[in-house]
């Protein structure tokens, strides 16, 4: 039975170093993408932050103006756009900004949802929750086009009166260990108070009109909130899944040096047992 055993714990250690290798090459290519998302994340948030900040502004100096997209109405169905990963092996990266998502729905009367990640589309969809769109996750390669695309879809929903009003439910990322899911309304737009510029002593005037201007920035606005909030997304998700490796390595290490242990303790065992036998073997023959 020693030997029996010392086999399958040889045959444990050779499985779970196999998964070690596997979780260590994951972590590497996380760490890779992770760096890449970091650098393009440095060069998005600048203008991602500045272009909130000049509509707050204009939308502050313009008091008054009636804009479908300012004016808020009866609110009958909220839309929220969820992003989610395609894949798993990233800690709570996905259950997180899912939660997040539900917990703000329960405040709501009817809701649907444009889903984009295999993952929140998955969970919406098994529960029977109103999609209207779903896009898969662009997390290795974000552009501002995918996002255009999600941010046309959004404004035809809002504009045709499907939706009432429409949140964005992204990650977003802080550190390597740190990222939270954060809720922020699109439709119809709020003036932030946080970004608001001090007012001017001289009212700024917009030409041809401020109704004119808004229709052309506030499209522009809302496609790169929602591709600042995927670059956020996507360098949250390389940042738990090369954590989530990292810790799956170390716990696959901490694994084999406990089997190593079983293993050195079977072996002399067994040895001690060989041993008793042929003493016991010498004293019967004498």
């Amino acid at each position: 039975m020693a030997g029996l055993g010392m086999r399958d714990i040889k045959r444990r250690i050779k499985s779970v170093n196999s998964t070690k290798q596997i979780t260590k090459a994951m972590e590497l290519v996380s760490s890779a993408k992770l760096r890449k998302a970091k650098e393009n994340l440095e060069k998005t948030r600048p203008y991602f932050n500045l272009i909130g900040e000049t509509i707050n502004e204009i939308i502050a100096s313009t008091k008054g103006v009636k804009h479908d997209y300012i004016t808020p109405r009866k609110v009958e169905k909220t839309g929220y756009i969820v992003i989610t990963a395609d894949r798993g092996l990233c800690g709570g990266y996905n259950s997180n900004v899912i939660k997040k998502a539900v917990v703000h729905m329960e405040e709501k009367e009817r809701v649907s949802i444009i889903a984009v990640g295999t993952k929140g589309r998955d969970y919406f969809k098994k529960r029977q929750y109103d999609l209207d769109g779903e896009f898969q996750s662009p997390s290795d390669n974000p552009t501002y086009n995918f996002a255009h695309n999600i941010g046309e879809l959004s404004r035809e929903l809002y504009k045709q009166k499907l939706v009432d009003e429409v949140y964005l439910v992204y990650t977003e990322f802080f550190s390597t260990i740190s990222y939270k899911p954060r809720a922020i309304k699109l439709l119809p737009l709020e003036v932030n108070e946080e970004t608001v510029v001090k007012e001017r002593e001289e009212r700024m005037t917009y030409e041809p009109s401020p109704e004119a201007v808004l229709d052309y920035l506030i499209p522009k606005y809302v496609d790169s909130m929602i591709y600042g909030a995927i670059v956020e997304a996507a360098t949250s998700e390389h940042g738990a899944t090369r954590v989530a490796m990292e810790s799956a390595t170390d716990n696959a290490e901490e694994m084999i040096d406990s089997l190593k242990l079983q293993y050195n303790r079977a072996r002399q065992a067994s040895i001690t047992q060989e041993i008793a036998e042929i003493v016991g073997g010498a004293e019967a023959l004498k």
